[in-house]
């Protein structure tokens, strides 16, 4: 985090919870006391959470992929008919591996994984990526979830970077969701960017990420933006899928086929 970044404290929520705290606020350079916090990553029984300090605060945000608003897309969220489906290449007999650059809380990648492809994400955010790693470590103790989580396997760190380094076979597809200044209006986006947007800001490298993208992916490349953004600074894609709010921006490399 940068030095202008809000100071963030880490609390226990009950006592037998202090140690974890003492380890989090360990790895992530973050205070145990700090009366003037402007956030506080809280741990408690339901796991990690950041929860704003402020007036008027939200609720604290975490990752669940077993239960909410996870549980319900991954038993009535359409399959293989959906629209990230489709963006990624997703049809009988082809379950792409996927990069998802961009994870955030992993919403979309846990989709992915739910629809059988293999994943690696990368989250740049420490406080983020923090999330992440506690909601998949808990979704790993449910029997129900434990499989589809195993496909996803978290790297912390910038995605540029990252990408520049990639050993081995490449991903088939690449996944990017940068920040945007004008997102979605549901009121759990507005919940969550009010938490964010103070330590993420706009991703105003979104053009290098693209083009490194293009560089690793070896089928496509799939970036998601509010419907009626812009495209990222770059090449232009070669076809896009709309819908009510989102659209995804494909760029085709070579065609994805069954047994690759």
């Amino acid at each position: 985090m940068t030095a202008s970044s809000p100071l963030v404290r880490v609390e226990a929520l009950a006592p037998q919870f202090a140690e974890q705290a003492g380890v989090w606020a360990s790895r992530l350079g973050l205070p145990l006391q700090a009366d003037e916090a402007d956030f506080a990553l809280q741990l408690g029984e339901s796991g990690l959470q950041l929860q704003f300090l402020g007036p008027q605060a939200p609720g604290a945000v975490r990752v669940d992929f077993v239960e909410g608003g996870a549980a319900h897309r991954r038993q009535f969220g359409g399959g293989s008919g959906q629209m990230i489906a489709k963006a990624v290449g997703i049809q009988s007999g082809i379950r792409p591996s996927v990069l998802d650059a961009t994870a955030g809380l992993g919403r979309d990648a846990f989709v992915m994984a739910t629809l059988g492809c293999d994943l690696v994400l990368f989250e740049r955010q420490p406080l983020i990526a923090a999330l992440l790693e506690d909601g998949l470590r808990r979704a790993c103790e449910d029997t129900d979830v434990r499989a589809i989580v195993e496909r996803m396997r978290l790297r912390h760190g910038n995605a540029i970077e990252l990408m520049a380094q990639w050993q081995g076979d490449p991903p088939q597809v690449i996944y990017l969701d940068p920040m945007f200044p004008h997102r979605e209006k549901s009121a759990l986006v507005k919940k969550e960017m009010r938490l964010f947007r103070p330590f993420v800001g706009d991703d105003l490298d979104a053009g290098i990420l693209l083009e490194r993208a293009l560089a690793l992916a070896s089928h496509r490349v799939v970036v998601k933006r509010p419907r009626k953004a812009p495209t990222i600074d770059g090449p232009k894609p070669g076809y896009c899928l709309e819908g009510k709010s989102s659209r995804y921006d494909i760029y085709p490399k070579k065609k994805l086929s069954a047994g690759q």
